[in-house]
């Protein structure tokens, strides 16, 4: 979570172990790396976590700035970032209230973070203010299905896992949201993870690029 509320001990201690176990794998890297196509420069990545897009950050890169508000999270990412061929320093605490001037960045990397934030829309406008004329906002993030069948079970699945998952939301429509704070969607791909059909309200991916 990239928010500015107190987390309780679940959301310190269990949350950022699950993140950590359950997004990687062959499936969900191949997408990792796809996100991180492009990038250059400065990198601002919201909701840095365990570091798990650390191996696909590409050469161009110069360094990335770390916003990420669990602790654990940071120390678990130790080893990744020490074998990062990219300097990583952790910036800040909340994804809504962004400590960087106007326009500091290159580019903004997002991975499964925007369903958490509390004021997604802040957040978006945090991220337009920060990059630079022609800088690009790179997005991995699961959220609203593709039909109506699923998002009812969206909306009837949020109140459970918002609870369980550090306050994670099913319904968000990240190219919608991006587009209103006035990121401009030039790159998306929507598709499922593969796995059981009834997992499909958790595992409908966008990932874009907007700018």
């Amino acid at each position: 979570m990239t928010g500015t509320s107190t987390p309780g001990w679940w959301e310190r201690r269990v949350v950022p172990r699950l993140v950590d176990a359950t997004l990687r794998g062959p499936e969900i890297d191949e997408r990792r790396e796809k996100v991180c196509a492009g990038l250059s420069g400065r990198v601002l990545e919201l909701g840095f976590g365990s570091g798990l897009n650390t191996p696909f950050y590409p050469v161009e890169v110069d360094s990335v700035d770390a916003v990420e508000p669990s602790d654990l999270g940071w120390e678990r990412s130790e080893a990744r970032r020490e074998g990062s061929a990219k300097p990583v320093h952790r910036v800040g605490l909340d994804g809504q209230a962004l400590d960087a001037d106007d326009e500091a960045y290159d580019a903004v990397l997002s991975t499964f973070t925007l369903c958490t934030i509390p004021d997604v829309e802040l957040a978006l406008q945090e991220v337009r203010r920060v990059l630079r004329p022609g800088g690009t906002f790179h997005f991995l993030e699961h959220g609203s299905g593709p039909t109506e069948r699923i998002r009812r079970w969206q909306r009837r699945m949020e109140p459970i896992q918002r609870r369980v998952a550090g306050g994670c939301h099913l319904t968000r429509d990240v190219p919608h949201l991006a587009d209103a704070a006035d990121l401009q969607v030039t790159m998306l791909e929507q598709d499922f993870l593969g796995g059981p059909g009834f997992m499909r309200p958790w595992t409908y991916l966008s990932l874009g690029r907007a700018s």
